[in-house]
């Protein structure tokens, strides 16, 4: 396979293709080599439209929904992010690329090891990582953008608690086959918008099917 091949592939016919047209976040996408993301036994679908199994019944987000992640949340290189599901740890490093510093949580400790190890490979340092279950609690900051990687079934408030005013919560809501993907917005110490972006099914977070908490 022609690897610089199929990563412009990947992105001029998949990525753009679905409206991604962000230059920092298909710069972030042809920088951050996805190839060394993908668990050996998938390296022939590294550029593929699909998810790829990472282990514990989870799967890598496939490029466009990465693609429509990072243009959502409209980073700046002085954000503070945090990405709840490390997962294969590609997305981290796409974050990273765009904002100042990244905490990443969860709740597979082997995933936050390989994560460490790939991130080192490709020379990111300004990401820290933590084993944790988000659902149960959170890190104790507050961030300028916040990046759910799986789905949840009921939205969790907590999420916009833990967003500065101005703050960007790119989160999918919802139960198979269809599940809302949205964008909300942190506009003051109170008040907050949601905006819906697309339709999309993704794998739910590890106790992603939560009480009723709010309402939109």
């Amino acid at each position: 396979m022609n690897i610089d091949f199929a990563r412009r592939q990947m992105i001029d016919q998949q990525v753009r293709a679905w409206t991604v047209l962000d230059p920092a976040v298909l710069d972030a996408l042809s920088l951050v080599p996805r190839e060394e993301f993908v668990p050996g036994a998938y390296q022939s679908l590294a550029f593929a439209d699909t998810e790829i199994p990472l282990g514990h019944g989870e799967f890598m987000m496939t490029p466009t929904v990465e693609g429509r992640v990072l243009q959502a949340l409209d980073l700046r290189a002085n954000d503070h992010v945090l990405e709840i599901g490390t997962g294969s740890g590609f997305l981290t490093a796409c974050l990273a690329k765009l904002a100042g510093t990244v905490t990443s949580v969860d709740i597979h400790g082997d995933f936050v090891r390989d994560a460490a190890r790939k991130l080192a490979g490709a020379r990111i340092d300004n990401v820290e990582l933590q084993t944790m279950d988000a659902t149960l609690e959170l890190p104790g900051n507050r961030y300028d953008a916040i990046a759910v990687t799986g789905s949840i079934e009921t939205f969790d408030s907590r999420f916009v608690d833990a967003l500065r005013p101005g703050g960007r919560l790119f989160v999918v809501v919802g139960s198979p086959p269809v599940m809302d993907a949205r964008l909300v917005r942190r506009t003051g110490d109170t008040d907050w918008n949601s905006e819906s972006l697309f339709e999309t099914s993704l794998g739910p977070l590890v106790h992603g099917t939560l009480p009723p908490q709010f309402v939109f």
